[in-house]
């Protein structure tokens, strides 16, 4: 009966950090980086400190007129101030939009025209490097979250600005707009409400809290627009673990300060966790303390999941996958430990949480799907986006009554697994899955970083392939381990900054080959 009353109020990310603080006043979160809005404030806060900075921005937000229901786009340099202004944006009873800062000027402009003159904040390095001046046309008005400009209005100049009471909204009203990965070209804007994302916190609050004890850390390195970080952070901060909030992945730094703060408990993208496969080794065991490795957005290696249950001196270390979509949710999850290797049956993302989520396997031809005949994975769960903004006929088209096609292809087993093939825009004829070609080639080639399996201009399979610190591939070593594969085209070496990626790291596999194909026509 609780959880009913908690699920039929919807999450409150407008009073997350009042009543975190209410339970774990002293309870601490350490940050990586300074904080744009408030510089001042440093690298290790108290929950107490954090719920009133969010106030605070909350008071100054309502001192520019910003008023409950208007759209408010953030989109600014990297950094938490990101999760604090959605925040305090929601405590006023506002709808947060977040984008990415790795948009581009051109592309956040255009998603700028979906809204109706919607409030932006931003800050001056986006506005002197990236935006345009279309961007003040776009907008109702324009806030600097640090900086300066002529025609904006500095958040630092409404400092001192009276508090105002929370404001309430009804659970399904819009909380949150997010937007999806954009690998297969504009981002599409998804619409949550307080409801549907308090159907996405529960089960994995239910992980965290068998996973790990209170007192343990729990680092989180997730995009600060990505709506995870939203059912991340409220799981961490209401069950009192210091949270550790990571903006940079580079591994001598993460090294450095999980050697001083172990971290119980790690939530990262699947390409954080391959280029924090070095971490093992390293002598102060940055890893060692590690119960719980977690990871809900991409397909997770094998080769990556041996390096970080290896790494962890703990007794039982677990490493939990979650299959799901900007979209729904997590749909369905398992867990790999030292006993289960991860390279059996690596193409299987779990199983759907009972009660809560459901998945099917539709066919494609009329016959049962298969590993060799894959089906379209359609998924059921309460968390499931309401629309997309501007672009409701859009989200009419994946949503099947109450299930959702996902875009990818797969098939169940006997035992109810789900097992992921491919996105049907990456699938290449003669291949069953380009995932599980990848995985192998990760396993037998220790010195990659990356390998993404694209169609050439004939259709052929072509390995786009990245290298640790950008060393020559080794052709000897490369011949043998693709000689039982399916033919490949000849490998193309690029170096991991080379690569397109989205907010959470997965690489564009449509834009690569794009821009694969251009080259090659240039010659």
């Amino acid at each position: 009966m609780f959880l009913q009353r908690i699920f039929n109020r919807g999450i409150r990310l407008g009073t997350l950090f009042d009543r975190a603080a209410a339970r774990h006043p002293a309870s601490p979160v350490v940050l990586d980086h300074d904080l744009d809005v408030a510089p001042e404030v440093g690298r290790r806060l108290t929950l107490t400190e954090v719920a009133d900075l969010v106030d605070d921005l909350a008071s100054r937000l309502w001192a520019a007129r910003v008023r409950p229901g208007q759209h408010v786009v953030v989109h600014k340099s990297n950094n938490f101030d990101i999760s604090l202004l959605a925040c305090a944006l929601a405590r006023i009873g506002a709808v947060p939009a977040l984008l990415s800062p790795k948009l581009d000027g051109w592309t956040v402009a255009q998603l700028l025209r979906r809204f109706n003159q919607p409030y932006l904040i931003t800050d001056q390095a986006k506005l002197d490097t990236e935006l345009t001046a279309e961007v003040f046309e776009l907008s109702e008005r324009v806030l600097l979250a640090s900086g300066s400009h002529p025609d904006a209005t500095e958040l630092a100049s409404l400092a001192g600005a009276a508090r105002v009471a929370p404001v309430t909204m009804p659970p399904d009203h819009p909380t949150l707009i997010t937007h999806t990965s954009g690998t297969t070209g504009i981002p599409k804007l998804a619409v949550h409400t307080g409801r549907t994302f308090q159907a996405r916190y529960r089960p994995q609050a239910t992980v965290v809290k068998l996973g790990v004890g209170r007192r343990e850390p729990v680092a989180v390195h997730v995009s600060f627009v990505h709506s995870r970080m939203y059912t991340a952070m409220p799981i961490s901060v209401l069950q009192g673990h210091p949270l550790i909030v990571l903006r940079e992945d580079d591994p001598e730094t993460v090294a450095d300060l999980f050697a001083r703060i172990p971290p119980g408990f790690i939530e990262a993208h699947p390409n954080t966790f391959l280029r924090w496969e070095v971490l093992a080794d390293d002598p102060r065991g940055p890893l060692a303390n590690v119960k719980y490795f977690s990871s809900t957005f991409d397909a997770i290696h094998p080769r990556t999941v041996h390096k970080m249950l290896a790494a962890s001196r703990r007794r039982n270390p677990m490493f939990a996958q979650a299959y799901g979509q900007s979209e729904v949710g997590p749909i369905a999850a398992r867990t790999y430990s030292r006993r289960r290797s991860p390279d059996a049956d690596g193409r299987c993302v779990g199983v759907p949480f009972p009660g809560m989520t459901d998945v099917r396997v539709v066919s494609r031809d009329g016959r049962r799907p298969t590993r060799s005949n894959p089906g379209y994975i359609e998924v059921r769960s309460d968390g499931r986006i309401v629309t997309y903004l501007g672009e409701h006929e859009r989200w009419e088209k994946q949503a099947k009554g109450d299930w959702w096609r996902m875009g990818d292809l797969g098939y169940r087993t006997r035992w109810g697994c789900l097992h992921l093939l491919d996105r049907e825009v990456d699938e290449i004829e003669g291949i069953d899955s380009t995932l599980e070609l990848e995985d192998k080639l990760f396993l037998r080639l220790p010195e990659l970083v990356e390998v993404v399996i694209i169609p050439d201009e004939n259709g052929r399979p072509l390995p786009v392939v990245a290298t640790r610190d950008d060393k020559p591939l080794d052709r000897t070593a490369w011949e043998a381990a693709v000689r039982d594969l399916p033919p490949l085209a000849e490998p193309v070496q690029l170096r991991h900054d080379e690569l397109p990626q989205t907010a959470t790291t997965k690489i564009k596999r449509l834009e690569l080959a794009r821009t694969l194909r251009a080259a090659g026509q240039a010659g």
